[in-house]
């Protein structure tokens, strides 16, 4: 594998740079010897990094893992071309300014007469995207090296000549943004079981990122983002604007980037970056849980487009909260529970970022009211509130591509 002549040459040398974090050997078929060093996905961590020397192998929870070497395999792209069927437009799960995700099958040797195989997705990187090119490098590094059920699984990337590729796991059930705003026959609204059930699968992936001595933070949380197995465990995808920040930083000061609606507001006044803004994206998902509506809709009346701002009033009053529920549960939901959950979702929008609780807290508070057994009450007012209208929807994949929105509501590449 070697680097084609392009405009990404110095950028494609840098990936493959030892000090930028990947130092790659070329063995295909097999897992890679890659030696990740200090540099995680361009953070501004230096080579002397905790997070490599103190951190490598450490045990974040019962099954949260910080692997002390990668485990990636390295993919050829003949092999990727044939798993997709030549990345042919009916393998394609989504797009964005990424490029493309296909699904695929690759087939695995076996002594047996019979071939064996999985399904995988595989992100294909638009070859005119630096950016494409940053977010590649990042998800290479933290998932090449972060192990946990609730952070989707890495399986290899393929770095040949101008084609850079991501390999991951097939998430079954897509995307929890299809499952809260689709429509039609094959898309069933989820129950309030199976909402919270995803609600704390997020919530423990997020509170593993934060438990490290140098915290991950997401910055990027948001309904898209969360994809789910087959048996609705939820898994957090899309790595590509993590960021690190050590235990003894309060913040980390970088170029706003995200997803409007979702980014926690001293992050968008100031460039301030903390482990709980991604709390606030969490309230955010909270909030479109409970209303199944979207964090931002235009289709809405002028004072209700901004979800967050329109019901936040709502929230703490079991009455008024009534009114905002998603119609689509038919009240079949412990009010007890709802309400509990309402409050979080309060807790974590809070204006000053010191004023929301940890992720431990937030999965500690949705597991005590996952708990709560109360018998649903069918209540006689159903959602007035709620806007049924057919809402136009990103054709979202179990791997995706995002396509974010910028202040002016006009698609943008991440940027807020």
């Amino acid at each position: 594998m070697g680097i084609c002549c392009s405009s990404h040459n110095k950028a494609l040398t840098t990936i493959l740079d030892p000090s930028s974090g990947i130092s790659q050997s070329v063995t295909t078929n097999n897992t890679t010897s890659s030696s990740f060093s200090s540099s995680l996905g361009g953070s501004n961590v230096s080579r002397n990094s905790q997070f490599w020397s103190a951190s490598s192998g450490d045990d974040l929870g019962p099954d949260g893992q910080i692997l002390p070497h990668p485990n990636l395999k390295i993919y050829t792209f003949a092999e990727l071309k044939s798993a997709t069927k030549n990345f042919r437009n009916d393998t394609v799960l989504g797009e964005g300014g990424f490029g493309k995700v296909h699904k695929g099958w690759i087939e695995e040797k076996s002594i047996s007469k019979h071939g064996t195989g999985s399904v995988i997705a595989v992100k294909k990187l638009n070859s005119e995207s630096m950016q494409g090119i940053e977010e590649w490098q990042a998800e290479v590094n933290f998932l090449g090296r972060l192990s946990h059920p609730n952070l989707v699984k890495l399986l290899g990337y393929c770095y040949e000549g101008k084609e850079l590729l991501l390999v991951y796991e097939f998430m079954q059930k897509g995307s929890l943004e299809n499952h809260l705003f689709g429509r039609g026959s094959m898309v069933q609204p989820l129950p309030w079981d199976l909402r919270l059930k995803i609600l704390i699968g997020a919530a423990r992936g997020l509170a593993f990122l934060h438990s490290a001595d140098i915290k991950i933070i997401y910055r990027d949380f948001k309904a898209s983002n969360i994809l789910l197995d087959a048996s609705y465990n939820a898994k957090l995808s899309d790595f590509g604007l993590a960021k690190m920040a050590s235990s003894s930083q309060s913040h980390v000061t970088t170029r706003v980037m995200g997803t409007y609606g979702y980014a926690a507001p001293e992050y968008v006044t100031t460039g301030h970056l903390y482990v709980k803004s991604d709390v606030y994206g969490f309230g955010v998902v909270l909030v479109e849980m409970i209303t199944g509506m979207r964090a931002l809709d235009q289709s809405r009346p002028a004072a209700q487009q901004n979800l967050v701002q329109w019901v936040k009033p709502h929230l703490a009053n079991r009455r008024k909260l009534k009114n905002i529920m998603d119609s689509r549960l038919e009240g079949r939901y412990p009010s007890k529970a709802a309400a509990n959950v309402a409050q979080l979702a309060l807790t974590c929008l809070a204006q000053e970022q010191k004023g929301r609780p940890s992720m431990q807290e937030v999965v500690a508070i949705l597991e005590k009211a996952d708990s709560i057994s109360e018998k649903p009450k069918v209540p006689r007012i159903h959602n007035s509130y709620r806007n049924d209208r057919q809402q136009p929807l990103h054709h979202r994949s179990p791997l995706h591509v995002k396509q974010d929105v910028s202040r002016g509501s006009q698609a943008s590449p991440r940027g807020l």
